[in-house]
């Protein structure tokens, strides 16, 4: 069996008017997330992101679109999917790039991954999606994007 790597990405989607792009899990329907996923062996992870983006939504992010916030965080993964991760393995750490479009666009998803989509203003969708980084990225968004950083 092939293990996840306890390494992923964060894509937060957003426009310049703070919408946020959020995906509802196919395999838990009811949480909501942004493009999250793992890195591959040999990926570095700029390329885990774009590879998700385009993954998970049929967005191609060309270079330099996708922003690199600098931002870690690490959590305990969640019991129920542990048995991904090589035995003993309890914990991820989770990179954070952004994207901003220049207005909410339809979304191809990936079926087994996804059930919908919704774009919601940024304090709607900090108060759906299920986990607490995700939610703190999006908190952060507004004064991201005041600051230029």
């Amino acid at each position: 069996m092939s293990y996840k790597i306890p390494v992923s990405v964060l894509v937060l989607v957003h426009t310049a008017d703070l919408q946020v792009l959020l995906l509802e899990r196919a395999d838990r329907p009811g949480f909501w997330q942004s493009v999250t996923g793992s890195m591959d062996e040999g990926e570095t992870l700029p390329q885990t992101a774009q590879r998700e983006l385009a993954e998970e939504t049929g967005i191609v992010a060309q270079p330099g679109m996708l922003v690199d916030w600098k931002r870690q965080n690490r959590y305990e993964i969640y019991s129920h999917w542990r048995s991904r991760y090589a035995p003993g393995v309890t914990h991820n750490t989770e990179h954070v790039f952004g994207l901003t479009l220049p207005a909410v666009r339809d979304i191809v998803l990936a079926p087994r991954e996804h059930l919908a989509f919704a774009w919601l203003p940024w304090r709607e969708a900090a108060d759906r999606v299920f986990s607490w980084s995700n939610a703190e990225v999006i908190r952060e968004l507004p004064d991201r994007l005041a600051s230029g950083v």
